[in-house]
């Protein structure tokens, strides 16, 4: 109980902004595990407005030990103008790169997106 009340499991929560190819989309979200949720978002199983836009690539991300305070930052972030969230995101990410470029091998990538085609994510995954 003791454990819970002081959040000692040491779990981070992260906000996270993704963007189209064309940088002309953004969309932030929250979670508990960056790696997963981006490649959910990069295999098609992220969020629906994610998939109709083709946003893939991760542009910015912040850290949070609690899930209130990331929580909280989304909210905010979500409110800002356009031009402040491209602003706050070159200030880390001059070259507007996929942060996550590197994180998972296109065997594995192109594997999961055939077995999306043939609807057995849930079987690979």
């Amino acid at each position: 109980m003791l454990f819970n009340c002081l959040n000692l499991d040491m779990k981070f929560r992260y906000v996270y902004i993704l963007s189209n190819k064309m940088r002309t989309t953004l969309y932030i979200g929250v979670t508990n595990d960056l790696e997963r949720r981006i490649f959910e978002h990069k295999t098609g199983h992220g969020s629906k407005f994610c998939q109709k836009y083709n946003i893939t690539d991760l542009m910015y991300y912040e850290e949070y030990p609690s899930v209130v305070d990331a929580v909280s930052r989304e909210k905010q972030l979500k409110n800002w103008h356009r031009e402040w969230k491209w602003n706050l995101i070159k200030k880390e990410n001059k070259n507007l790169i996929d942060l996550s470029k590197d994180w998972f091998t296109w065997e594995g990538y192109e594997n999961i997106k055939e077995c999306k085609k043939l609807d057995k994510f849930d079987e690979y995954y």
